[in-house]
């Protein structure tokens, strides 16, 4: 367990901020830890393999800190090979909808005029707003005769706030959909309540209450907004964590943009900040998520954003190479995989201290003792889609599930890393 600041300076920080009057202020003495993040994020454009990351982009745009030429090399690189990928899937007529959110989100937040932007499907040309907006039906009449969305009620939460922060009425029928699953907390991975869910949905419907448009159920809306609140500070640990170090970010963007005070999130403030000195925010995708709340701001800023008068001060300073030296001491790792059957298997393989899982496995892979795995790739980086021959795809709600020693993993394939000897268990779950 990691170590954190005594208790009373986070009560004297909260006291301190609450004097100000403002919500979930902090103080500006950490602008040193704001630049460092900024710059870890700059450098991931430079290494990221795969696609340009839209959740990267609307960090670096929400940020008080810019390098605009970085920046608009980047918005280049979302408009060529992010833009490609939606246009196959939606040819394809495979669901967009949570990347055509976030690709939306990222134009917005670099005050890009989102009429100009088309796909071509069936060789009929519309706006990048009007298929949003068609996916989103697809998903509300999904949910209308099976419960459920297509994808799931994050992407569904990131479609309604792509079109409210640009300014679209979110027809009612989509959004009474929201409102019921939170209601009904639906917001579920497996059998996990899913905080980074409630957040999304939380910031998706603020906007929508913000807009104004949702008369007719107002009071419903107001009854959602207060659950998922009530459902984020739940579900807050003693550390301040709000589930886990992964989804506090996103949960206490949630809050702000829900209008919470810093009695209720100092604490989670701090642990972000605690987590971010000792790198544990090693991966951009997580970064990306913690640095706006970190700067007091909320994926709904984006919605008043103007672009004038932008700081463009940030700039990377070369860093010298640093050899790694492989480790000499080897830990040994059992495999167990559990397929849908409920059958499993066994392997152990030695593995380099400090190596990734996404290595061991690549080891366990080599010695040929009947282990097979495929990975496919995300905006969090690569994760299993097929183990010994077996799917776990998201169109049979199935994903494979990951724990060392029977704790869940908050990390990918590629950023946990096996310090000691351990049993991980991958094994082919509903949810």
């Amino acid at each position: 367990m990691r170590l954190y600041r005594m208790v009373s300076l986070v009560i004297i920080a909260g006291l301190l901020a609450l004097a100000s009057g403002k919500p979930c202020e902090t103080q500006t003495s950490n602008n040193e830890l704001f630049l460092s993040l900024n710059k870890n994020l700059l450098r991931s454009l430079e290494t990221r393999e795969g696609l340009p990351n839209p959740s990267v982009h609307l960090a670096l745009r929400l940020s008080d800190y810019h390098n605009l030429a970085k920046e608009s090399e980047h918005l280049n690189k979302l408009k060529n090979d992010l833009h490609n990928d939606i246009q196959s899937s939606l040819s394809n007529s495979q669901s967009a909808v949570g990347l055509l959110a976030l690709y939306t989100l990222a134009l917005k937040s670099s005050c890009y005029d989102l009429n100009t932007i088309t796909f071509t499907v069936s060789e009929k040309s519309e706006t990048l707003l009007t298929h949003l907006k068609k996916q989103m039906e697809l998903e509300k009449e999904h949910i209308a005769f099976s419960h459920r969305p297509l994808t799931n009620y994050y992407q569904y939460s990131l479609g309604v706030l792509g079109l409210c922060v640009s300014g679209i009425r979110v027809n009612n029928h989509v959004s009474n959909k929201l409102i019921k699953a939170a209601e009904h907390e639906h917001f579920k991975h497996g059998e996990t309540e899913s905080i980074d869910t409630y957040a999304m949905a939380g910031m998706a419907l603020q906007c929508v209450n913000d807009a104004g448009s949702h008369v007719q159920n107002a009071a419903e809306l107001n009854t959602a907004l207060s659950k998922i609140k009530q459902k984020l500070l739940a579900s807050r640990r003693t550390d301040g964590h709000i589930g886990n170090e992964f989804s506090t970010g996103l949960a206490v963007q949630a809050l702000l943009a829900m209008g919470s005070h810093v009695a209720e999130c100092a604490a989670s403030m701090e642990a972000m900040r605690t987590d971010a000195r000792s790198n544990t925010y090693h991966n951009a995708m997580a970064i990306s998520q913690i640095l706006p709340a970190l700067q007091q701001k909320s994926y709904l800023t984006i919605k008043n954003r103007e672009c004038l008068n932008e700081d463009d001060t940030l700039v990377l300073e070369p860093i010298d190479p640093v050899e790694v030296l492989p480790s000499q001491t080897k830990v040994s790792v059992t495999v167990e995989v559990v397929t849908s059957s409920g059958t499993a298997a066994h392997y152990t393989v030695d593995v380099p201290k400090g190596r990734s899982l996404l290595e061991a496995l690549e080891l366990l892979k080599g010695k040929n003792v009947g282990f097979t795995f495929d990975k496919e790739t995300s905006l969090w980086g690569p994760f299993l889609s097929m183990v010994n021959g077996e799917q776990a795809r998201q169109s049979d709600r199935r994903y494979w599930h990951l724990s060392s020693d029977g704790t869940a993993l908050t990390e990918g394939i590629n950023d946990f890393k096996i310090e000691a000897t351990q049993t991980i268990s991958i094994k082919n779950t509903v949810y």
